[in-house]
């Protein structure tokens, strides 16, 4: 049984998890406003990354944060892990539309669960039950009925390996996060992300290089997506997942996640993103309903079947 610290801690978890799934549900878009505006996937993931990287370490120095070895190994794991994942994400969404990219990118609430038994975590019933009922709803907003091959595209099979990616990216951090401080953990991650990605692209050809970087930054409006990017969805989130995921189980927070595409549809709909308005039918509505259902489930059905066996045995 929790204590009362325990479960302080833990619903502060839930609550910054769930700003963190609004903060990257807006990330697809800005993202798709960047990419829109000929700047290279390399380049956008450099730019984003560096910015993160440096505002981190700027706070872990302001508070003298220290960054012992174990610590800035398990980063280093986790940058190279996520490196993989955003490269995939990104190329992805440069294929695909954004409501599209962040509902295949949130499957990953189907394969979290099953790569925590990988790590031997123990598998909550209403966690399990929660990730196949967000599973359910992330099909009806996937699917296009009558669309070749359903409607799916290079960018959506890169996006669906991205989404697996996640999945141990979230196991792992929330393994990590219990041992090495989210400071750490956070800077080194954002750190490897940067330099790997500048490295990459600087052996990329045009238009997948650095060539004919200036001109995108010229507009106002793509430092705008980037410094968002950077510093909300990359280092206050990087920061947030590493420190609060430690009082949560990985499924767990990944059913949380699961309203990240929903965000990110919302977002696309409202057309306040220049170049990015997107349409969802009503089936696809629907299933925007069925994943916040299973976040519920996840979270409140622990409770619900706890206090309706209480209410049985009081009755008995």
């Amino acid at each position: 049984m929790r204590t009362a610290p325990v479960q302080g801690k833990h619903l502060v978890a839930v609550f910054a998890m769930s700003c963190l799934a609004l903060v990257w549900g807006g990330s697809f878009a800005a993202m798709k406003f960047t990419l829109n505006s000929t700047l290279s996937v390399g380049a956008m993931l450099t730019l984003r990354f560096v910015l993160g990287a440096l505002s981190l370490a700027l706070f872990a120095r302001a508070f003298r944060i220290p960054f012992p070895r174990q610590a800035v190994r398990d980063g280093t794991i986790l940058g190279l892990w996520i490196t993989f994942v955003f490269w995939l994400q990104a190329d992805g969404l440069r294929l695909t539309t954004t409501s599209k990219s962040g509902f295949i990118t949130g499957l990953y609430v189907l394969f979290t669960p099953v790569v925590s038994l990988l790590f031997r975590e123990r598998l909550k019933r209403s966690h399990a039950l929660g990730a196949l009922v967000a599973a359910v709803g992330l099909y009806l907003l996937v699917h296009e009925p009558g669309a070749r091959f359903g409607g799916w595209n290079r960018g959506d099979v890169e996006t669906l390996i991205c989404a697996v990616g996640c999945g141990f990216h979230i196991v792992l951090t929330a393994h990590y996060s219990r041992r090495s401080s989210g400071w750490v953990l956070a800077t080194i991650q954002v750190a490897v992300v940067a330099v790997l990605s500048a490295i990459i692209t600087a052996f990329l050809p045009a238009p997948f290089g650095f060539q004919g970087i200036l001109k995108p930054l010229s507009e106002p409006g793509v430092w705008i997506a980037l410094a968002y990017q950077g510093f909300l969805a990359t280092a206050l989130a990087f920061w947030c997942m590493s420190t609060f995921q430690a009082y949560l189980g990985a499924t767990e927070a990944a059913i949380i996640f699961s309203m990240e595409p929903v965000y990110t549809a919302l977002l696309a709909m409202s057309g306040w993103i220049p170049g990015v308005h997107e349409r969802l039918s009503g089936l696809q509505l629907a299933g925007g309903g069925v994943l916040f259902g299973a976040m519920l489930l996840a979270e409140l059905g622990p409770r619900w079947l706890k206090s309706r066996a209480g209410e049985e045995e009081n009755i008995g």
